[in-house]
């Protein structure tokens, strides 16, 4: 991922919004520890939301698969997003795998992709199925299955309050949505036992 770059004039937009929020909750704006957090609060927004300027398609850099036909498993891709409901945090990891069609992707370029998604405000069912219809796109390989795993801030700071919960969610598509065994063995790779498929 690029390393984020504030833009000013976004800045100067976002944070006069921020003191209204502080104001209206019944904050100080003025006090010491406040005096500069709308424009802070600016600034983070814009790095958690940055994957609006960046285009799912540049990640693709394909390579040849050498005959090479097996599953390729790229597990525990760390991630953080904010929930389209609220704007609060859900965070956890991402597993892919893919059965390549003659096309390899550069392993890196799977977290790239996983970021894009994860800084956008999302739903976790939707960010694991936009990340799974890409790879299908655009390196076209025989079958792909993403699971994701998060922790949503929303169930634990609000509402029904249960800390702890966990979120999983599977796309399968091509080989991986016809086969069980492949499915099976992906879900052996990564380690998870509980998450085989029906």
């Amino acid at each position: 991922m690029n390393e984020f770059s504030e833009d000013e004039s976004k800045t100067k937009q976002i944070a006069p919004l921020i003191e209204k929020l502080l104001t209206i909750v019944g904050e100080d704006v003025n006090r010491d520890g406040l005096k500069e957090t709308p424009k802070r609060v600016a600034k983070a927004y814009q790095e958690m939301l940055q994957g609006y300027t960046q285009n799912p398609k540049d990640v693709f850099k394909i390579f040849d698969s050498e005959g090479f036909e097996g599953i390729i498993t790229v597990s525990d891709i760390n991630f953080h997003s904010l929930c389209e409901h609220h704007m609060v945090p859900f965070f956890g990891q991402v597993h892919i795998g893919y059965v390549p069609n003659g096309k390899i992707l550069g392993l890196s370029k799977f977290g790239r992709l996983v970021e894009i998604y994860a800084r956008r405000l999302q739903v976790q069912e939707k960010m694991t199925k936009q990340i799974a219809d890409d790879i299908m796109e655009y390196l076209h390989p025989k079958g792909v299955i993403v699971v994701s795993q998060a922790e949503h801030l929303c169930m634990n700071m609000r509402g029904v309050k249960k800390i702890g919960s966990v979120t999983k969610i599977i796309t399968k598509r091509g080989v991986f949505a016809e086969q069980k065994k492949l499915a099976d063995e992906f879900f052996l790779q990564i380690g998870s036992k509980k998450m085989t498929c029906k």
